[in-house]
């Protein structure tokens, strides 16, 4: 499979799924209201998972029957899926019990200093081991390298639900994020694992920007989860370090600003977040989708 197939076969499966499970989307658990008191169903990131399972069991189909990679030789491919179940699974407990008592790090340290346990902790914690095994995986890697990569993936996975606060916002990124990662990537096996993922990112964009469905931290922490699984697995130790460095200090940054009131302040971000969305559908500075997360 060429990344382009991988793309255009991650599309097809999420527009397959989000049209044959119209219905079901809309069950009541997974409503939310959005910044704009509109009910919209928090299915995207579920989405995203059920597409990426599914074209994982028709690619281990055909090369069980010879076509393409022989079950259990790309490694590559098997990574990528526990990271969609894995931080998927993460954000969905967030989306269906998380509340807004607490919010950022510091909130849910401080939840968590009181006794009491939060879905943000459970994220701060799976993330951390997730991204572990992720990084474990592979090979052999020094005690601090495994530390640094494994922070990459934890941070990006995070980064991707804190810019969960607009329509269309965390996947644009993600899109962007992924141009010269699928570049470095090339034809090799990680570029062809984690192309029907982005695939299926753009088959959700069209709804995410109009409000028919919500990414949430389901989908917002999937996207990070591969993109930083992706850096990890791609990219040499010294441009690795520079991605940790900024992961940090957009983390941190997040503590203190919003990165809704930045990208209002600045023109040309500001075009790129409101491109898509209509009008009525722009963010004024400083608003937030139904729920922040951590």
């Amino acid at each position: 499979m060429s990344i382009a197939l991988g793309l255009v076969v991650g599309f097809l499966a999420v527009r397959f799924l989000a049209v044959a499970g119209r219905d079901t989307v809309r069950a009541p658990v997974l409503m939310r209201t959005n910044h704009r008191g509109i009910s919209v169903p928090v299915v995207g990131g579920v989405l995203l998972v059920a597409a990426a399972l599914a074209v994982e069991a028709v690619r281990a189909t055909a090369g069980a029957l010879g076509l393409g990679d022989r079950p259990g030789q790309n490694l590559a491919r098997t990574l990528v899926l526990f990271a969609c179940f894995g931080f998927g699974l993460l954000g969905l407990i967030d989306d269906l019990l998380g509340t807004d008592a607490d919010r950022g790090f510091t909130g849910h340290l401080r939840a968590l200093v009181r006794g009491r346990v939060t879905t943000g902790v459970l994220k701060l914690v799976g993330g951390g081991g997730i991204a572990l095994v992720l990084t474990a995986a592979p090979g052999f890697v020094a005690g601090k390298r495994l530390l640094a990569d494994a922070l990459l993936i934890a941070l990006a996975a995070n980064l991707g639900n804190l810019l969960d606060r607009a329509p269309g916002r965390t996947i644009k990124v993600s899109l962007l994020a992924y141009a010269p990662l699928v570049v470095v990537a090339g034809t090799g096996a990680v570029g062809i694992a984690v192309a029907p993922v982005m695939g299926a990112a753009v088959g959700l964009l069209p709804d995410d920007l109009r409000e028919r469905i919500m990414l949430g931290d389901t989908g917002a922490n999937l996207l990070g989860g591969v993109l930083g699984l992706t850096t990890v697995l791609t990219v040499g130790r010294g441009v690795r370090t520079g991605v940790l460095v900024a992961l940090i200090a957009l983390n941190v940054l997040a503590e203190v600003t919003s990165f809704s009131r930045v990208i209002e302040r600045v023109p040309p971000l500001r075009a790129l977040d409101r491109w898509g969305r209509g009008p009525r559908r722009r963010m004024a500075p400083g608003r937030g989708r139904a729920r922040p997360g951590t």
